[in-house]
């Protein structure tokens, strides 16, 4: 029997492709899932100029068939997957409940290039996907698959009830982390760079909130404890000379941020040091941590903020807009400074979702490209402004300085001149 079904593919413009997969037979541990529900996750974005099914995150369905192997699954149950789909099971981490760091697993990005959660059919192996709860419903699930788990596992493994818990961001993952760890009875303290969210983030749970634009120390804004964790969630990196003030002796930054792998942290080494400072790198979810994330939810009815698009192409390219230049986004403080000091230059800045900013202060026009790029986890190619409508972005196109357009999928990046 052929199992076949439309997929949505990236492609080399960043444009995104209707498709199709194949699967000529299914074997014996293979369980086939009608996709009902996806999420689109900040890492998606990565993807789009990848000829490669997209989407990884919510990948939530209903099971239709099972191979003969499979002992767990039924037809009619609601499953989910996330960004790991297969370990070697071999390796000293993998025996040591530490899957995650496996050097041999397989995720989405670089495996399984024709399966992906933007489609609807996926065909994965039943140890790898998880039966949802009945308390959750499938849109809820979703998200929950990979912004859930990601930020599940460090308040696990790094947090206690008793422990005042910041939290840096209220986006995808900020806001499920703050549900999360008020659930779990954390002191949650909730910094972003405006006012805005105050009341969305205290309605989440947290406890107390601080807004840190404009803002040069913390330790001068009124918390009334320091923090044993830092929990960082913003699509760019943070000044951590600023939050370091406000840390505990012995407290533990926990960065989640996906940017530039050339990217350094840059810790105040002094606090660090002298305060015994910790930080921890964390990725992805076990199998075992993604299903009591999955538990813990469902049980402490932990709703992420949803909306809502049709899994078609219009309604994929429509939420990829919205992702990329949704209300939630604004030029960042920083990148506006910057063009507002260098206005006069011969250079064009593309804002690409962020909401936090750092860095030094650069020097020139090559100088401004990289720094950019070094702070938000993207390059940013200069540009002339010469006749350059910022609505218009084929114009913009004209102008780069070399051929990036299609390789940052330029066009769902909002152009401020």
């Amino acid at each position: 029997m052929v199992y076949e079904g439309k997929t949505f593919r990236g492609s080399a413009s960043g444009e995104i492709v209707e498709s199709s997969s194949t699967r000529e037979e299914l074997f014996p541990n293979d369980v086939v899932v009608k996709i009902t529900h996806s999420g689109l996750c900040g890492t998606d974005l990565h993807y789009l100029n990848i000829d490669m099914v997209l989407g990884h995150e919510g990948s939530v369905g209903v099971v239709q068939e099972v191979g003969p192997s499979c002992k767990r699954l039924n037809a009619g149950d609601r499953v989910g997957w996330g960004y790991m789909h297969e370990t070697c099971g071999l390796c000293r981490e993998c025996q040591t409940d530490d899957e995650v760091f496996c050097q041999g697993k397989r995720c989405f990005g670089s495996a399984n290039f024709d399966q992906g959660s933007l489609g609807e059919l996926g065909v994965w192996k039943e140890d790898w996907l998880f039966k949802l709860p009945d308390a959750l419903t499938s849109e809820q699930a979703a998200p929950l698959m990979c912004a859930g788990s990601t930020v599940f596992t460090p308040l696990i493994k790094y947090c206690k009830p008793t422990d005042r818990v910041g939290i840096v961001g209220i986006g995808g993952l900020g806001h499920h982390a703050i549900q999360f760890a008020a659930k779990m009875g954390c002191d949650v303290v909730v910094f972003s760079g405006t006012d805005s969210k105050r009341e969305e983030a205290l309605s989440l749970g947290a406890n107390e909130f601080y807004a840190t634009k404009g803002v040069d120390d913390l330790s001068q804004i009124g918390l009334p404890k320091p923090l044993n964790r830092l929990i960082i969630t913003t699509a760019g990196m943070v000044d951590y000379d600023l939050y370091f003030e406000v840390l505990a002796p012995k407290a533990t930054v926990i960065p989640l941020t996906v940017t530039d792998p050339k990217y350094t942290m840059g810790v105040p080494y002094v606090p660090f040091a002298w305060k015994g400072i910790e930080a921890v790198g964390t990725v992805l979810a076990g199998r075992v941590m993604h299903n009591d994330m999955l538990e813990f939810a469902a049980r402490n009815k932990i709703t992420p903020m949803i909306e809502k698009y049709p899994m078609t192409t219009e309604g994929i390219i429509e939420a990829i807009d919205r992702l990329y230049s949704g209300t939630r986004f604004n030029v960042p403080v920083g990148l506006q400074g910057l063009y507002d000091k260098y206005k006069d230059r011969d250079f064009v800045i593309l804002g690409f979702p962020c909401n936090q900013f750092g860095g030094q202060e650069p020097k020139d026009d090559e100088a401004i490209g990289e720094f950019c790029s070094r702070n938000h986890g993207v390059t940013f190619p200069l540009m002339k402004k010469s006749d350059v409508n910022g609505d218009n972005t084929n114009e913009v196109f004209k102008w780069l300085k070399n051929e990036k357009a299609g390789l940052l999928g330029l066009s769902r990046i909002k152009v401020r001149i």
